[in-house]
């Protein structure tokens, strides 16, 4: 039977995944999309902030779906959505209308970025069945990367080409790269998809009893806090490198840029790591160096320390999420990773929306940003104990029982 190339499989996967993780560049757009428009920033934020909730709630509510489909139409569906998201989103500025924003880039992309994001995962694990962490690392490094490659583009092709122009060319370009990537997604055969006699590469827990497991409860909740506090830490930190520690506007930039390549690089590594530590003792070690990073950063003034703890920071904040698919597939197998994968997906969506609010709210009500990070401090520690109980006891009796009867 004809085996794909698991390295173009990857390739592949790369390329829907970095196309999608252009959502990470939005705020290069926020200024000349509320200079167009007319809007505020509250309303600009806002369409970020829907897209990131709806690519959540998708990757929760159609990973089933998306698990019984396919591969490659599950990734041509996400090109469909994201693509029109993109090229709707030029119709939006062109009529200057917010709810057409709301309407295509919010939710009609946010949909494409939760099906686009789910979709590679599961199909490289089982290209990769000894080298998990790696294999998801891999995928998920290219969302991180995204903002470091997009970025740019964004600003060049708006400066030269106009903002509306910007959206139809990525538009083309994005839907191009994706079509192509789906096309080659294929699930290897059962026969040749184990590695050294992994037989659990094909079996597992369904979604639904997934679901009902303390270890789901326990590994969602830890994914939640981790991304509410890294992604209220990305919301706030050039201002808050110019306020805290007096960087200038082109420093906390440079700054900014360096966390996009931490954030990508953060996934791959750490998910390497992780094949050889296993995932628990990596989500120890993570949620370790946050107590002491967001403590830390909280009485800090010197610039090259700051910038030093929000990298460290922001490293495990991107290992967490390539970490997730494989400790997924460790305890419950890859039968219907795709969809245990996006009911776990649930917690970014409620994450991007928690992150930014309760740093807003921290910084109305106090005088700057030493309580905010006490607080998510405290939430790391609450983390730590969780990932103990996980590893401690995480894959007895109940998981090995789902896994095994099938």
């Amino acid at each position: 039977m004809y085996m794909r190339n698991r390295w173009l499989i990857a390739l592949a996967a790369i390329g829907i995944h970095i196309s999608i993780g252009s959502v990470y560049a939005w705020s290069v757009l926020t200024k000349p999309i509320m200079a167009e428009m007319g809007i505020t920033l509250k309303e600009t934020t806002w369409t970020f902030s829907l897209a990131i909730l709806f690519l959540g709630l998708s990757a929760g509510f159609l990973g089933s779906f998306v698990e019984k489909l396919g591969p490659k139409k599950s990734g041509l569906l996400a090109t469909l959505f994201f693509g029109t998201g993109m090229l709707g989103t030029a119709l939006a500025i062109e009529q200057g209308s917010l709810a057409l924003l709301y309407l295509f880039y919010g939710i009609i992309g946010g949909i494409g970025l939760g099906i686009g994001y789910i979709t590679p995962v599961s199909t490289l694990v089982k290209y990769f069945p000894n080298h998990r962490g790696f294999a998801t690392g891999l995928a998920i490094m290219g969302f991180g990367f995204a903002a470091l490659v997009a970025g740019p583009v964004m600003q060049y092709l708006t400066g030269e080409f106009g903002l509306r122009n910007n959206f139809l060319i990525l538009g083309a370009v994005y839907i191009l790269i994706m079509s192509m990537s789906a096309l080659y997604l294929k699930a290897p055969a059962t026969s040749c998809a184990v590695e050294s006699g992994n037989g659990v590469t094909h079996q597992g827990a369904t979604a639904n009893e997934a679901v009902k497991t303390w270890q789901f409860s326990a590994l969602w909740w830890i994914f939640f806090v981790n991304i509410t506090c890294g992604i209220g830490l990305l919301s706030v930190a050039s201002p808050m490198a110019q306020e805290v520690v007096g960087m200038d506007a082109a420093a906390a930039a440079s700054m900014v840029g360096i966390i996009g390549l931490l954030n990508g690089a953060g996934r791959i590594i750490w998910s390497t790591v992780s094949d050889y530590i296993g995932r628990g003792m990596t989500y120890i070690l993570f949620f370790l160096i946050e107590i002491a990073a967001f403590y830390h950063l909280a009485n800090t003034v010197d610039a090259m320390l700051f910038q030093l703890l929000i990298l460290l920071i922001i490293s495990c904040y991107g290992g967490g999420f390539s970490c997730m698919p494989a400790y997924l597939s460790d305890l419950f197998g890859t039968r219907e990773l795709s969809a245990i994968h996006g009911r776990i997906l649930t917690a970014w969506g409620l994450a991007g929306i928690a992150g930014p609010s309760i740093i807003a709210v921290f910084r109305e009500n106090t005088s700057g940003y030493g309580y905010t990070l006490y607080f998510f401090a405290g939430c790391f520690v609450l983390n730590f104990l969780i990932a103990l109980v996980l590893k401690a006891y995480g894959r007895r009796r109940r998981v090995h029982t789902l896994i095994g009867s099938h």
